[in-house]
């Protein structure tokens, strides 16, 4: 077990949203696809060590861990 603290990214636009979970020891983590009309898809990544600048250039902002979870949970 890991004892890294998760790090949450999220981007919104006009035809989805997308929730960004990254372990910053391991790389891995999980990525969560919100549609407009509430249906959403979960997938397990593994990220390579250039991840927070992809995510930077991709103009992803810092998010919660409390909304990926709802999300993850299906509780939203």
């Amino acid at each position: 077990m890991s004892d890294a603290v998760h790090l949450y990214f999220e981007k919104i636009n006009k035809d989805f949203t997308i929730l960004v979970q990254v372990n910053p020891k391991t790389f891995s983590g999980r990525e969560i696809i919100i549609f407009p009309d509430g249906k959403t898809t979960t997938k397990k990544i593994h990220f390579d060590t250039e991840i927070f600048d992809d995510l930077k250039e991709d103009e992803f902002k810092e998010s919660s861990a409390l909304k990926f979870q709802l999300y993850l949970n299906k509780l939203v």
